[in-house]
């Protein structure tokens, strides 16, 4: 391995959020100079600590759905094999396509073509510039692409069962279709979103990837740290 690149938004009060999802509350809690009424450690060597508070939904910053999201027979983020949030992946060039525009199965097979890497049972993820058009705005919320419905099914006549994309959705979601994940859905495929800093991946071929759930007992998603590991 010769270095590792972290796709995580980092995680802070007040996130963009999508208007039916509630923005994270992260707010210091104790601090150390409070903390001190506790009196831990010894007189001369007072041990003083700090925490946060953190209340926000399953789906807050760089995370993964759970199959049960929107399947109500499907698996909860603590009942998926953790096998599945790992594994060989690529990165493919979408920067092209927009705001708003429409990821399309020819969309993929370019860039797929331009990546070098055969998709074949690959963790997929697609860049496509929305984080650095609109990062921290909240217009970065109404102007991700749309994963069509023809192109999850030409990652799922691929083996690609898992693939992730900046903004808050795989869908245009004041559209209110929602045909990837409904798509998804239906195959027991899954999708990371809020990933960051894809464009680092842009041309480094294959790559190891990495995005562990929290074990959230009937979980509908989890934040996740997502990494890349570059060989």
């Amino acid at each position: 391995m010769s270095s590792i690149i972290d796709l995580t938004l980092p995680l802070q009060d007040g996130l963009p959020a999508l208007g039916r999802l509630a923005r994270p509350v992260v707010i210091p809690h104790t601090t150390h100079e409070a903390s001190k009424k506790f009196q831990q450690g010894t007189p001369d060597d007072l041990l003083t600590f700090t925490t946060f508070y953190m209340g926000m939904l399953d789906h807050t910053g760089t995370h993964v759905d759970a199959l049960s999201h929107n399947n109500p027979e499907g698996a909860t983020i603590d009942e998926m094999p953790v096998e599945m949030f790992m594994g060989k992946a690529v990165c493919l060039d979408l920067r092209h396509v927009g705001d708003r525009g429409d990821i399309t199965r020819d969309a993929l097979e370019a860039a797929e073509q331009q990546a070098g890497v055969k998709v074949d049972g690959h963790i997929v993820l697609m860049c496509t510039g929305l984080n650095a058009r609109h990062w921290p705005n909240d217009t970065i919320c109404t102007n991700n692409a749309q994963v069509t419905a023809d192109a999850t099914f030409w990652l799922y006549e691929r083996g690609s069962m898992v693939h992730g994309v900046e903004g808050p959705s795989t869908d245009r979601v004041d559209e209110n279709i929602f045909e990837n994940h409904r798509v998804c859905r239906d195959l027991g495929m899954v999708h990371y979103e809020w990933l960051w800093n894809l464009e680092a991946l842009i041309g480094k071929g294959e790559f190891t990837f990495q995005g562990i759930p929290l074990r959230i007992k009937g979980g509908s998603a989890s934040p996740v740290r997502a990494l890349a590991f570059l060989e």
